[in-house]
């Protein structure tokens, strides 16, 4: 039982390990990473893709997907970045980039709850979709000159920077919706078999529809956030940040196939790639290599999750086998006895 424990606890700290291992070997690689200036720019950094990896997070347990984060990132920032230089009112720009990001996963939400489309084609098609609407609205051009716009990016609260403020305030909401309410746990239950799900009386449609509202509200707010970042409105912008969303959490443990997940494994997961691609750019490795890296994380952290959840499959019909082979030889004595006193 002891072993059991400890096993327990080792396999659910050892993301944080992890992390620590990266950042420590980090900081002999380059003595310029534990600089504060460095250390608050991969917090920025790491802001948009955690919020980002935090909607992937909810999909994934649901047993879905979202391959349309980084366009439709593109096309809410953007859609920000203009009402907010036509208006001047930060608050109606922000809410512009949430409702882009709802709209587009609400389509999402349709076609994969109520008509049962495949999530990966689907997030496929609408990521197509906004990355063109987004090029069609400023005809390909970059928008500059944002004024005040870029604080929500680059500005302190005292010595806080106010992206890691955002993303703090969205890491409790979001692990208060996973952990301490009726929807996190129909997410958990729907991506651990949906239709053991439909049986004990989950709205399964609704709770996919949740799932990728939640989605589109953390994308609204990460392309306001990057936009703000970078000083510009970027139609490209995002190319690529859906697979590093996706990488974070499967990286924290999150379990491709659905149904396993945590809040503060994706945080690491997210920080993990973050600090890997802040020193791969410090030690000078240029960014086709830093693909394949990245590439090489996703499929070995996949492969992890596939190989570790055989095993316990396998433990599991082993389990059940002695249990049954216990019980047959139970059988068996029983009716033996049985006889005998039939004899008698």
């Amino acid at each position: 039982m002891l072993s059991k424990l400890k096993s327990f606890e080792a396999s659910r700290y050892s993301i944080f390990i992890i992390l620590l291992v990266v950042v420590v070997a980090a900081s002999f690689l380059s003595p310029n990473f534990l600089s504060s200036d460095n250390i608050f720019n991969v917090l920025r950094q790491v802001a948009v893709i955690t919020i980002l990896a935090y909607g992937a997070m909810t999909l994934i347990i649901g047993g879905m997907i979202d391959l349309s984060a980084g366009a439709v990132m593109a096309f809410a920032g953007v859609v920000s970045v203009m009402v907010y230089k036509s208006s001047g009112n930060m608050l109606i720009a922000i809410l512009a980039a949430v409702a882009v990001g709802v709209i587009c996963n609400l389509i999402n939400g349709f076609l994969v709850a109520t008509l049962r489309t495949p999530a990966f084609i689907v997030t496929l098609g609408m990521m197509l979709m906004a990355r063109g609407a987004v090029l069609e609205l400023t005809q390909g051009q970059n928008i500059l000159q944002l004024g005040d716009f870029i604080l929500i990016g680059q500005g302190n609260l005292g010595w806080m920077p106010i992206p890691v403020l955002i993303l703090i305030v969205v890491t409790v909401v979001i692990w208060y919706l996973m952990n301490q309410s009726r929807y996190g746990r129909a997410v958990y239950a729907v991506g651990g078999n949906e239709e053991a799900a439909r049986a004990a009386g989950i709205a399964v449609e609704r709770v996919k529809y949740q799932a990728f509202l939640v989605n589109g509200v953390l994308v609204g707010i990460a392309g306001v956030i990057f936009m703000s970042r970078v000083n510009a409105g970027l139609p490209n912008a995002g190319v690529g940040y859906e697979l590093q969303a996706i990488t974070a959490p499967i990286i924290g443990g999150t379990s491709f196939s659905g149904g396993v997940g945590t809040v503060l494994g994706t945080l690491a997961g997210a920080l993990i790639v973050g600090v890997l691609g802040n020193i791969m750019n410090l030690i000078g490795i240029g960014s086709y290599i830093q693909q394949i890296v990245m590439g090489l994380i996703i499929v070995v952290a996949v492969a992890y999750d596939v190989f570790s959840k055989r095993g316990k499959a396998k433990t599991a019909i082993l389990k059940s086998d002695a249990k049954g082979e216990v019980l047959a030889a139970r059988f068996d004595r029983s009716a033996a006895a049985s006889a005998d006193r039939q004899k008698h």
